[in-house]
């Protein structure tokens, strides 16, 4: 591991030494949730710009739109393919929505943990499915880690799949996650992202399911009482760039930022695992109810007609293929 990080960081310098002098480029970059020190999309977005800094030096500077500052998800992958926006981090559901491929990762209880989803990520599976966004307009660079998704409302702790029965769970407007949900008995209710947070405060759902980094960055303490480890969902992030913004760059800095859009998700996912264990705790002082499920195989058996359902949209030997990856 020393030697490969030696290999990069060298490699890193001479790449900044050979780059030609060039006028400074902002990059635009932007996401939905909090700029909050924990909050993982914030942590690929900086650690992003900063290794730009650092392999690049002085061609790049980064312009940051947290908390929604230039729309939704959707609309952010819209400017991206327009060429309005430069950079974005992105949830991979809503990325599904203009190439279902990625409704791979959203599969769930796809990966028992981290570095099952790093494996595939990181390989052959995870490259096919960020060179398919060529065709709209978009370069996929790398994916972060936004950690596992999780249950929160505020009827009942989740312990057996009979918990999510009857409770109206925000889903990111993703047929995955209605699919998962329905599957579960849940009442599945499709909301974009800004509007969430005002529905549990006023009872319209009675929950979400969502990363723990993200409670903790976006406050839902506040709003929401129970909290079960369901990691039904492992929640990857794409760092995306506009291909018109990455096609005036000259090949030296093109490479740049392919190298430290892979360097930046090495340091944001080291940092969102060192979070994790103190977030809960930190909810816990907030006045949540913190549970474990003992057994997912309960909620595995229910969900397994979600796979033959999307089967197709995803293809079936990219499904087979990660999942013979992940046995």
């Amino acid at each position: 591991m020393r030697i490969i990080k030696s290999l990069v960081s060298a490699g890193a310098i001479v790449l900044a030494l050979t780059l030609p002098a060039a006028a400074q480029t902002e990059l635009k970059i932007g996401w939905t949730t909090s700029d909050g020190e924990t909050d993982p999309y914030a942590i690929a977005a900086r650690e992003f710009i900063s290794a730009l800094e650092k392999n690049a030096p002085g061609q790049f500077t980064g312009a940051y739109f947290p908390n929604r500052q230039l729309g939704d998800e959707r609309e952010m992958l819209e400017g991206l393919g327009f060429g309005t926006l430069d950079v974005a981090v992105i949830t991979n559901a809503v990325i599904a929505n203009i190439e279902p491929a990625f409704q791979l990762n959203d599969m769930p209880f796809l990966y028992g943990n981290e570095a099952q989803a790093h494996e595939v990520l990181d390989g052959e599976i995870g490259q096919e499915l960020l060179g398919r966004l060529d065709d709209n307009g978009i370069v996929g660079l790398a994916f972060a880690e936004g950690g596992f998704r999780h249950m929160i409302n505020n009827v009942r702790p989740v312990t057996t799949p009979a918990d999510v029965g009857g409770v109206k769970y925000r889903v990111m407007q993703n047929p995955v996650f209605v699919g998962m949900f329905q599957s579960l008995g849940g009442n599945a209710v499709p909301m974009a992202w800004g509007e969430v947070y005002t529905a549990v405060q006023q009872g319209t759902i009675d929950g979400l399911e969502i990363p723990i980094a993200v409670i903790k960055s976006n406050n839902y303490a506040e709003v929401a009482k129970y909290l079960s480890l369901t990691r039904h969902t492992y929640s990857a992030l794409g760092i995306l760039i506009s291909k018109r913004t990455f096609d005036r760059l000259s090949p030296e800095l093109q490479e740049a930022v392919r190298i430290s859009a892979k360097e930046a998700v090495v340091a944001q996912r080291a940092a969102v695992a060192s979070n994790n264990e103190n977030i809960v705790a930190s909810l816990r002082a907030d006045g949540m109810e913190v549970n474990d499920v003992a057994d997912p195989a309960e909620f595995r058996s229910l969900v397994k007609p979600v796979y033959e359902q999307f089967r197709d949209s995803i293809g079936g030997d990219l499904l087979d293929a990660a999942l013979a990856q992940v046995k």
